[in-house]
């Protein structure tokens, strides 16, 4: 029988929970445990920052058909507003990775997060859409150093039994930024401009992200290095690549977060359009849908280090898959619920596949937590723009069933992931 200790059996019980006869009695904890002083300062400041990133880049959804209009473009082109910040985003998490290991984590996220609320500034006073475009790519750019390091700053500097619990505040933390930026961008927008309503969300994230860095303690097991050269980055990728079950957990990022930036993406403009007909600021407040994605990622956490990650995930795309299908009823009070229930999907399987792939990573995690969001990002930049092809041409049942094909493909990897695991 193989020990735990060897490392073949460790990985092939990645997903399992945490139990005492998984652990041995005299084992002192590695990181900070849950309830300690140390725990709740981690979890706050990575909090602030999941706020601060994510109410950052979501802050321009609802404005999506303002700029169609006031710009005059196309549904498709409005998006790149979003989608050249998550897709450039995507890219600089693989770098921003590599700096990490030189130069520390806490620095980099402190310095990404002032950069990005900078260039939302610069934004908010861009003189046309080129512009704005151009300060909406740098700030994806500048963001890249905050994902990827938050989750290997929590799976090196949180002890392995409350890591689920403290990833799934993390995304509760995104969950609030971008529900946070939406609507609070659809009232500000109706109310103040559009380009009042950057400089306000701007202003506030810069002020997060210094709390942010008094708040957050420095790593005591991360270890520098200044030796690694760009062919150990690549070797450590490569493994991650050949690992047997990461890349599963890779394609259900992209493919998880791809429906979710589709559907809201294009909901603002079904819901503006006959025959609902909503304000810009009711369509936005079906973005408090997001509260529902904070309960659940912090849920989702907490089950997957009692019961293991498989079932949740399982169940995120179940959930997800049913919310899609209510979207192309014919009442408002079915499409909300639909848009809710893909919420919690969402959130439920990446909480869920986010902590996964810190504890299938035996090294490099830094590294395997970049290529996670890589997919994770790109999935939602590449598949939320082609969205909008299916909108502009046959309307929002033509984007549900584009959405459907996504959360099928998602649902086969789980499967092979689960198997796999059970193997």
């Amino acid at each position: 029988m193989q020990s735990l200790s060897d490392p073949a059996a460790r990985a092939a019980n990645a997903d399992a929970p945490v139990t005492p006869a998984q652990t041995a009695p005299e084992a002192a904890p590695r990181g900070a445990t849950r309830g300690s002083a140390a725990y709740a300062r981690i979890v706050l400041a990575l909090f602030f920052s999941g706020f601060a990133t994510f109410s950052l880049l979501y802050c321009v959804q609802p404005l999506l058909p303002i700029f169609a209009q006031e710009f005059g473009i196309g549904a498709a082109s409005a998006s790149l507003a979003l989608s050249l910040s998550t897709g450039l985003l995507a890219v600089s998490i693989v770098l921003a990775g590599m700096l990490s290991e030189r130069y520390g984590r806490r620095e980099l996220m402190f310095a990404s997060l002032a950069m990005a609320a900078c260039c939302n500034l610069a934004a908010g006073v861009a003189p046309d859409w080129h512009l704005l475009l151009l300060a909406r790519t740098l700030e994806g750019i500048a963001l890249g150093g905050v994902p990827a390091v938050a989750m290997a700053y929590l799976a090196e500097e949180i002890d392995a039994a409350g890591l689920g619990f403290a990833m799934g505040l993390y995304v509760g933390g995104n969950a609030f930024g971008g529900m946070a930026g939406r609507v609070a961008m659809s009232v500000l927008a109706e109310h103040l401009g559009w380009r009042a309503g950057m400089l306000i969300i701007g202003a506030l994230d810069l002020a997060l992200a210094v709390a942010f860095v008094m708040m957050l303690p420095a790593s005591r097991h991360f270890v520098r290095n200044s030796s690694m050269r760009l062919a150990d980055h690549f070797a450590l990728w490569r493994g991650h690549l050949r690992h047997a079950r990461l890349p599963l957990c890779f394609a259900i990022a992209a493919l998880n977060m791809g429906v979710f930036v589709t559907s809201y993406n294009y909901a603002g403009f079904r819901l503006m359009s006959p025959p609902f007909s909503l304000s810009a600021t009711v369509t936005g407040l079906i973005f408090s849908a997001y509260l529902f994605g904070m309960l659940s990622s912090s849920w989702a956490g907490a089950l997957a280090d009692r019961y293991g990650r498989a079932p949740l995930v399982a169940a995120g795309i179940g959930i997800s898959c049913l919310g899609l299908l209510l979207t192309c009823t014919s009442s408002l009070l079915l499409v909300i619920g639909g848009i809710v229930l893909l919420t919690i999907g969402f959130f439920t399987t990446h909480s869920a596949a986010s902590s996964w792939v810190g504890r299938m990573a035996r090294e490099g995690k830094g590294h395997a937590a970049s290529l996670y969001l890589l997919a994770y990002y790109l999935g939602g930049s590449i598949l939320g723009s082609v969205g909008g092809w299916f909108w502009e041409h046959a309307g929002w049942n033509a984007v549900a069933g584009f959405m459907l094909l996504q959360v099928m493909g998602a649902a086969w990897a789980a499967r092979r992931l689960w198997r796999q695991g059970r193997n």
